[in-house]
């Protein structure tokens, strides 16, 4: 077995680690963690999918259209909730509505690799949760930001896409038999941002002092 085909299970199997705290702490959670606990599942559902198809000798590109669709959906609904001015808002739905419309368009290939999704996609998301980040650091009230959940979100969501984005644009350029170790670059993110959600999803609400 090699390295790659190691981290690529390792990858799959990190997906566990949310839905094992989203059980745990589940009735701690309020309504914003508890959709991006839906989205977990639904995440899990989609990598499980992405490894099954391959050995049914079906192309999984397919459940990766469906889920970038997916992913833009529920980020949307997640920061539209998360930001408190209504400009943050405004700009969220400004951002989320083009990314999704872009997807949807090149959904119409069904299995062709989503490189300009996935490229709109991250561009938008990096761009939300820094300025989830700078809500969080410019707050009037004095909040332990290490303890919030959302914090833990964030940062994996600009972590992952942030490092991701590049292979997004690029794999579809790159040799088919040469991308094995490319793919070792999604898959050791994907696995530190489980465990960012993991550690936000352990998180329960702080009182504001």
């Amino acid at each position: 077995m090699s390295k790659e085909q190691i981290f690529d299970y390792i990858s799959s199997a990190s997906g566990l680690l949310p839905l094992i705290a989203l059980i745990y702490n589940y009735r701690h959670l309020d309504k914003i963690a508890k959709i991006i606990g839906l989205f977990l599942i639904v995440s899990a559902i989609s990598d499980l999918t992405q490894w099954l198809l391959p050995w049914w000798h079906i192309n999984n590109i397919l459940a990766i259209n469906i889920f970038v669709i997916l992913n833009i959906m529920f980020f949307g609904v997640i920061y539209y909730k998360a930001f408190f001015s209504k400009e943050f808002k405004i700009l969220t739905v400004a951002l989320c509505v083009p990314a999704f419309i872009i997807a949807v368009y090149f959904a119409r290939n069904l299995f062709a690799y989503p490189t300009e999704s996935n490229t709109a996609s991250s561009i938008v998301f990096i761009i939300l949760s820094l300025f989830y980040f700078y809500q969080l650091l410019t707050r009037q009230e004095f909040v332990h930001i290490e303890k919030q959940g959302l914090f833990w979100f964030n940062a994996a969501v600009l972590f992952y896409f942030s490092i991701n984005i590049f292979l997004f644009m690029l794999i579809a350029r790159i040799p088919a038999d040469e991308r094995p170790p490319y793919y070792m670059i999604n898959n050791i993110t994907n696995i530190i941002a489980n465990l960012l959600y993991t550690t936000g999803l352990l998180c329960q609400p702080q009182k504001i002092a």
